[in-house]
């Protein structure tokens, strides 16, 4: 199911960068000490980390900055929609577990989406850091990258957020659910 990446029209950039701003500047509370000014520039001159973005848009993820990396000088975006990204939900965790559905196979897989829209799956770590900045997942689940001692074994690891409190779970990385979907994150 790979997509071609294709270049931005100028007026989908514009209007992607103008989006990002917006949402930058709302949510201060997510990239305290960050100024808009030095992501834009990054941004600008990065055609495929600005279609990834786009893409992380169009699929319901409303992505924005949680932090800089001092070391790197990179911005990280995570996907900020209060729900698991509404373009990403019903799908298992892998290729390797689509392919193993004889019947009922959801469209695609958390992983092979992700590689296709050139962004990274949150790993648990993320995860909870993303839920310092607000509270995610409250009535949906998002898939997070599993380790390969529990993937070996057929497993895969989600995560949610119900009672004021983040939560880890464990399914078949074959099962797929309409409120389950995954998050991502992306280095500018």
């Amino acid at each position: 199911m790979k997509k071609e990446k294709a270049k931005l029209s100028p007026e989908q950039r514009a209007e992607l960068l103008s989006l990002l701003k917006s949402r930058f500047e709302k949510n201060r509370h997510r990239h305290q000490g960050l100024e808009w000014a030095p992501v834009q520039e990054k941004l600008e001159k990065n055609e495929e980390k600005l279609w990834s973005l786009y893409e992380m848009e169009r699929t319901g993820g409303e992505p924005d900055v949680i932090s800089g990396d001092q070391q790197t000088g990179e911005f990280i975006f995570y996907d900020c929609s209060a729900e698991s990204p509404k373009g990403r939900r019903s799908v298992c965790y892998d290729r390797e577990a689509l392919e193993s559905r004889k019947e009922n196979k959801p469209q695609d897989s958390a992983l092979g989406m992700a590689e296709d829209m050139g962004i990274e799956i949150l790993t648990e770590e993320q995860y909870r850091h993303l839920q310092t900045v607000g509270s995610f997942d409250t009535k949906t689940s998002s898939w997070v990258k599993t380790p390969d001692e529990i993937r070996t074994l057929g497993g895969a690891l989600f995560c949610d957020r119900r009672y004021d409190a983040v939560f880890v779970y464990h399914n078949g990385a074959e099962s797929y659910y309409a409120s389950r979907g995954f998050r991502g994150a992306l280095r500018v």
